[in-house]
């Protein structure tokens, strides 16, 4: 019979060989301890008698041993592709420190009990602690590989930057839409206000042009209604660089200090944060992200599949699935058009594309009223 697919031709032969030295140590001892030195099969003693039954029960349970153990490891491997190296790891360190707790926990059962009692109770214990020891630090690997990680010579997992605490601009907090958007889950965690962004709020907001006033209040007001929102925690920076005079070298200095994102508005203070290394979250980038794939004044090519609710419209759809409203195009339903869009209304449901079909060419339109070519 040979091996299992996947291990090597001579591993089977191998195990079975150390099952039968194992089976062939056993006889022997066993064979000293009766202290049988006479003749029992022919020029064999007792103690060659015990080695050699040892060896041939070594020999067929090493056969099945050793496969066993070979369709066993094949087992493990395919359980073990579907789990990162990471929680491996961190499930190591977990099963030591669960083994480690359940031995300090039942080494006194020898000192009450015979061995032959312990020790089954001893091993019992430890294995369920490792085990449980295993599942708890798969489950908090991010906190088991910080504890030990760097002691066993691994690199420390860096932070997802949703997880680590942003500084914030003042952009952002005049802007007002950062409210809207940690209200529909999409920001949460810790907001770091810095006091120079404080401070110059404040300065906007007792500034005697009312355009700046304004600002300054609405920041200061934005601010305050995010310290009420569920799941988002602003607290004040108290950190200053008296040595840097301007606000947005300021933010910049404390982001590189403290390794942090800055959440800005500012694109000319994004680009020179992000050329100083400075992770930065521009929520003018999500803004374009999250605009309407077309606007009013652009040209689409659509397919009109059906008429639409209202007299002379027919409907289509574009590539992403936003449903066009064509004007005056009823007798086009089955032909790819190219509308100009006129508006897009964002409802409940999704956008509405609503626009009017361009005029065909002149030559082209005689051409199909007369049946010939252009």
């Amino acid at each position: 019979m040979t091996a299992k697919k996947g291990a090597p031709s001579g591993v089977v032969d191998l195990l079975r060989l150390f099952i039968v030295l194992f089976c062939a140590g056993v006889g022997y001892q066993v064979a000293q301890h009766l202290d049988d030195t006479k003749s029992v099969l022919g020029p064999f003693n007792g103690v060659a008698v015990g080695v050699i039954v040892g060896s041939g029960v070594g020999y067929v349970a090493g056969g099945v041993l050793s496969r066993t153990a070979i369709t066993v490891v094949g087992r493990t491997e395919q359980s073990l592709r579907q789990v990162s190296a990471e929680q491996l790891v961190a499930g190591v360190f977990g099963a030591a420190m669960g083994a480690l707790v359940g031995a300090g926990t039942t080494w006194w059962l020898f000192l009450v009990l015979a061995p032959v009692l312990a020790f089954p109770l001893f091993g019992f214990v430890v294995v369920v602690m490792a085990i449980l020891g295993y599942r708890m630090g798969a489950v908090r690997r991010e906190e088991m590989l910080r504890l030990f990680g760097t002691h066993a010579g691994m690199a420390p997992r860096p932070m997802a930057t949703s997880a680590l605490p942003r500084i914030v601009d003042t952009s952002v907090a005049i802007d007002g839409r950062i409210l809207d958007v940690a209200r529909v889950g999409f920001l949460h965690g810790t907001l770091l206000v810095p006091s120079p962004v404080l401070a110059e709020l404040q300065g906007l907001a007792d500034a005697g042009d009312d355009l700046r006033r304004a600002k300054g209040r609405r920041g200061l007001a934005t601010l305050e209604a995010l310290k009420r929102e569920p799941g988002v925690n602003v607290e004040v920076l108290d950190d200053d660089v008296p040595a840097v005079p301007e606000v947005d070298a300021k933010l910049v200095r404390l982001c590189l200090d403290r390794e942090l994102p800055l959440l800005t508005l500012d694109t000319n203070l994004a680009k020179v944060a992000a050329l100083a290394g400075v992770h930065v979250m521009n929520m003018h980038g999500l803004a374009l992200a999250l605009r309407p794939p077309v606007s009013a004044g652009d040209d689409v090519m659509v397919h009109l599949l059906r008429p639409g609710k209202e007299a002379g419209q027919a409907v289509g759809y574009l590539d992403d699935g936003t449903m066009v409203v064509a004007e005056r195009s009823r007798e086009h339903i089955g032909e790819e058009v190219t509308v100009r869009v006129t508006s897009v209304l964002t409802t409940a449901n999704g956008r509405l594309v609503f626009g009017q079909p361009l005029a065909p060419p002149r030559g082209l339109h005689a051409a199909r009223v007369s049946g010939g070519r252009p």
